[in-house]
């Protein structure tokens, strides 16, 4: 069975070759039409005026007369058909080269606009094009040799050399450089790699040469996750197509309706035959609804094209519709709105001095598996710190770990821990737990028969995190709110430094609880819910669009949400916004442009006069005017 990707490679090869042929249909029936203009006008034999527009007829009628007939076939009543009978109309009338003018100029509309809708489909064979087609293996000697990606196994070692794109998704298993990652997450600045950390395949190696371990294979890595989902998104049709494509196929059968009518009611005022007849020709042109039904399309195939180029994946028209109609936004606290990497923001040395303090904090937790451990050690490498050695260590469950340096014993837990140690707890080191406690920290207390000092610790805020907040709300969102698995002191603290008042603030919850929010929430309108995808799928699920958050790499992810941002980037979530806002400022300017177009000449036609060249070119014209429109979100900055 094909895959998506290779599904669509085909699809445009096809629709390559359907081009090149109509272009040229559409170039014969040019000549067909100036040859038949030219010997009208030069007092030429009308036999050769008569073949001459005989050969646009056919050139630029029979695809269009073709697409009728087929869909005749299944009941269907389309634009095509109206196309058609209007120019037979118009050769009925003695206006052939009216007739030949509108068959040229829905030929030449047509097959612009295929190439203009082709862009989206070309758009995501650039994807496929980042992935490099071979790879250098190491083999079990440390020998290299070139083999194709989708050989590649997991487990496997490759090598990339600087400049070189990385072929698979995986992490480093020696080496250290600067990734371009711009491709796939929308970063613009190169993001550092180190043994253990991840890289993915159509991302650019910088100055250093990376070994990397396959984690994942061609066909399941996050490119060609992004392949698919893009290619699944372009078939999924959001309210506005869907309302369009019933319009055109209902508002067809009352063009012919109408036409009919009109002709007879010209007919009944006194207007010669000829002349009515070719008012009704004229009124099946103007009256078409091309520029209407084309019009969503456009606008949203280009906008799910451009956000796939900066990263950001939405599931389909719906979603991207959706989005810009958002009332509330929900976020997940951990991973979300902060790193959820827990780093020292405060050392309180008590008798000693801070440098003593984090030497000794370092070389008790040198020997800690806790987490929190780690962030310690972090903070003491900036100052040149090396844990020194210890002579015995004793973990407590829950509490913190003992250590014995140079033979005395030294502590770091928290307060249980100074039960455990029967050390007491005098009015200043209180003071300065409370104090850490109510800045939202983590408070890991070093000591010995007493308190040496205190260390506290917390997640990092995103740094982006109060700007997009600012910057949702400034764009009509009307209450932002976080929910959080932490205590209540922490997610305040969290709130407080990013702009959400404790009243939006939820603490403390299980995921159960958190989709029990997100429902109460959708009580009061349209809800966003944002988080990692992994521990909040069901939440995702939820709300009205779920938007999962540095998804490259996680499987788990890109299923879950209606929206998936690549990056870690909170200012990803505000760029799919503005490219949701955009997408549905053009859907309305497209609407009310082809509808006042439309409404105009058919009133025109009816009660004055239009000529029907001047009508074609009006509506075709139109039929242009918006696609372009709608492809223009294609080059846009958001």
């Amino acid at each position: 069975m094909k895959n998506p990707a290779e599904v669509l490679m085909e699809e445009l090869a096809e629709e390559r070759k359907s081009l090149r042929v109509n272009a040229l249909l559409t170039a014969i029936t040019l000549v067909g039409l100036l040859t038949g203009v030219y010997f009208q006008l030069t007092g030429g034999d009308k036999l050769f005026v008569a073949i001459s527009f005989l050969i646009a007829f056919l050139a630029g009628g029979i695809p269009a007369a073709k697409g009728a007939f087929e869909n005749l076939l299944q009941r269907k009543l389309d634009i095509d058909l109206l196309m058609v009978l209007a120019a037979l109309a118009a050769a009925a009338v003695g206006e052939a080269r009216d007739g030949a003018i509108l068959l040229f100029l829905f030929s030449l509309a047509g097959t612009l606009e295929e190439y203009a809708m082709g862009n989206t489909k070309r758009a995501v064979v650039a994807l496929m094009k980042l992935r490099p087609d071979e790879a250098n293996l190491e083999g079990a000697d440390g020998q290299l040799t070139r083999v194709a990606v989708e050989s590649l196994e997991v487990g496997q070692i490759v090598v990339v050399k600087p400049g070189e794109k990385i072929p698979v998704d995986g992490s480093v298993v020696f080496g250290v450089s600067a990734v371009d990652q711009s491709s796939m997450t929308g970063e613009s600045v190169p993001v550092d790699k180190e043994v253990g950390e991840p890289v993915f395949a159509g991302t650019v190696n910088g100055h250093g040469v990376l070994k990397i371990v396959v984690e994942k294979t061609a066909s399941h890595s996050t490119l060609a996750q992004m392949i698919t989902l893009v290619t699944e998104a372009q078939s999924k049709r959001s309210p506005s197509e869907r309302f369009s494509d019933w319009f055109g196929e209902r508002y067809t059968i009352l063009v012919l309706v109408g036409s009919a009518l009109a002709l007879i009611g010209f007919i009944l005022f006194g207007i010669p035959y000829a002349e009515a007849f070719y008012k009704a020709a004229t009124l099946l042109v103007v009256a078409s609804p091309c520029a209407i039904v084309i019009s969503v399309p456009a606008a949203i195939l280009s906008a799910l094209a451009a956000s796939a180029r900066r990263g950001m994946l939405f599931k389909g028209g719906a979603a991207l519709e959706t989005f810009a109609g958002i009332d509330i936004v929900a976020f997940d606290k951990t991973g979300t709105l902060t790193e959820g990497k827990m780093q020292v923001k405060k050392v309180v040395p008590l008798g000693v001095s801070e440098h003593q303090l984090m030497q000794l904090a370092a070389s008790v937790e040198a020997h800690s598996e806790h987490p929190l451990a780690k962030s310690i050690l972090n903070h003491a490498a900036t100052f040149g710190i090396t844990p020194a050695a210890v002579e015995h260590v004793e973990a407590i469950p829950g509490k913190g770990i003992y250590a014995t340096i140079e033979g005395h014993r030294y502590f770091a837990g928290n307060r249980k821990m100074l039960l455990e140690s029967g050390v007491v707890l005098d009015e200043k080191t209180e003071a300065v737990l409370r104090g850490l406690e109510l800045e939202g920290q983590t408070a890991i207390i070093i000591g010995s028969t007493s308190v040496l000092g205190v260390i506290g610790i917390a997640d990092t805020v995103r740094a982006s995190a109060k700007e997009t907040i600012a910057a949702l709300r400034k764009s009509g969102i009307k209450r932002v709110v976080m929910l959080s698995g932490d205590n209540v002191v922490v997610a305040e603290a969290v709130g407080l430094e990013i702009g959400i008042p404790s009243e939006d603030i939820y603490a403390e919850l299980m995921p159960s609880d958190k989709v029990a929010i997100v429902e109460k929430l959708r009580l009061e309108g349209k809800v966003s819910f944002v988080g990692d995808g992994v521990n909040d799928a069901a939440a995702l699920a939820t709300s009205h669009v779920g938007v999962a958050m540095g998804t490259a790499g996680s499987d788990v992810a890109l299923e879950a949400a209606d929206v998936a941002l690549l990056s870690d980037d909170l200012g990803a979530l505000m760029r799919a916004r503005k490219l949701s806002l955009q997408a549905n400022r053009i859907i309305k300017q497209n609407l009310t442009f082809a509808l006042g177009i439309l409404v105009l000449m058919v009133i025109v036609t009816i009660f004055f006069y239009l000529p029907l060249p001047l009508g074609v070119i009006g509506h075709e014209g139109g039929t242009l005017l918006v696609v372009m429109n709608g492809l223009r979100m294609l080059w846009q900055k958001f």
